[in-house]
């Protein structure tokens, strides 16, 4: 299996450490430690700036680098759904309807939804006891 090129390695790595607790604390910290040199620099102008740009320059390049990771996570994501699709008994017309414009997946969406509704009431409450009966008993 091919590797994912720098930057996308790049952008995992950036978008993992990112979202971690600790990252916010030192955001957190960094903004406080900010706040209160305030009165050290006369809240100037300058002082002021410091933080606009480098809060702007944070969120502008890390747009890219967390959109870069969420389209290859929402390909990656529909790859397997499709496989999915192909080796279940689902409908294998359904493999690629991510294209589909917003109108006809709205439409799309309403048609499965009247079929699940309209799904004979037998079948589906044995569906559900197959599922119930596979789920390992609750804890006390």
């Amino acid at each position: 299996m091919p590797k994912a090129n720098g930057f996308s390695r790049f952008a995992s790595t950036v978008a993992e450490y990112a979202g971690r607790p600790a990252v916010f604390v030192l955001a957190l910290i960094l903004i406080a430690v900010w706040a209160l040199t305030g009165p050290i620099f006369g809240f100037s102008q300058t002082w002021q700036l410091v933080v606009n740009t480098g809060t702007t320059i944070v969120t502008f390049l890390m747009v890219f680098v967390l959109q870069n990771t969420q389209n290859r996570d929402g390909r990656a994501l529909q790859t397997k759904l499709d496989e999915l699709i192909l080796t279940s008994s689902a409908e294998n017309r359904y493999v690629g309807i991510e294209r589909l414009d917003e109108k006809e997946l709205k439409r799309l969406g309403e048609i499965l939804q009247q079929h699940a509704h309209d799904e004979d009431d037998h079948t589906l409450r044995e569906k559900v006891a197959d599922v119930l009966s596979r789920r390992p008993a609750a804890r006390s």
